[in-house]
């Protein structure tokens, strides 16, 4: 049987201060995506045929789940594949703007980084409920869309570049209710080499 295992966090806690606090840092990483293995673990652990195979291999291939348990490893799978992304593509220093080929597909897709910036701002302001919004890419084009809780992109044949939580475990301790004001900082977090890497392993 597939055994999957948190990673850990890249940097420091309180490396993403003040944008998100330790505090917040501490319960997103240590508790609640520490429970997306542990439910994932207990989803497939009758399931030998996973043997091997990622989680983003597994959620691309989800209609090959056993139906009993394909929600569960839906909601598990993609809490522990979005928030390895989430924590992969932050970090200190971050923030400023893509350049190289990156920049210059987001302004062919799009118009430009303020452009980026509004989609994923408005994608994830709007999505009621818990979820992402995210960048993409599909058939060697760059998009923004929003997911409903755990879903992944991958599901739908989308390769995730860049991804922001809208859960309120992501930003309630430090932001309250004000989803708007925790998308606009948490632009300052973003390594954008991190997202490069990522555009360049899609193409």
């Amino acid at each position: 049987m597939p055994e999957f295992t948190l990673p850990p966090l890249p940097y420091p806690y309180d490396a993403l201060e003040p944008h998100v606090s330790r505090e917040t840092m501490e319960f997103h990483h240590d508790k609640h995506h520490q429970a997306y293995v542990t439910n994932l673990n207990a989803a497939l652990k009758d399931q030998p045929q996973f043997e091997g195979q990622s989680v983003e291999q597994i959620l691309a291939n989800v209609n090959s789940v056993p139906e009993n348990i394909r929600q569960a490893v839906i909601n598990n799978g993609g809490g522990h594949a979005n928030h390895t992304l989430f924590w992969e593509i932050m970090g200190p220093g971050g923030g400023g703007q893509p350049t190289g080929a990156l920049a210059d597909a987001i302004n062919a897709a799009l118009g430009g980084f303020e452009q980026l910036q509004s989609a994923i701002n408005d994608a994830g302001a709007k999505r009621f409920g818990s979820g992402w919004a995210w960048l993409v890419a599909e058939g060697g084009q760059l998009k923004v869309i929003s997911t409903l809780n755990q879903d992944s992109p991958l599901m739908s044949g989308q390769t995730p570049i860049l991804g922001v939580d809208v859960w309120e475990h992501a930003y309630y301790i430090d932001y309250r209710n004000r989803r708007p004001d925790y998308l606009k900082a948490w632009w300052n977090t973003v390594n954008w080499d991190a997202v490069a890497q990522r555009f360049d392993a899609a193409k």
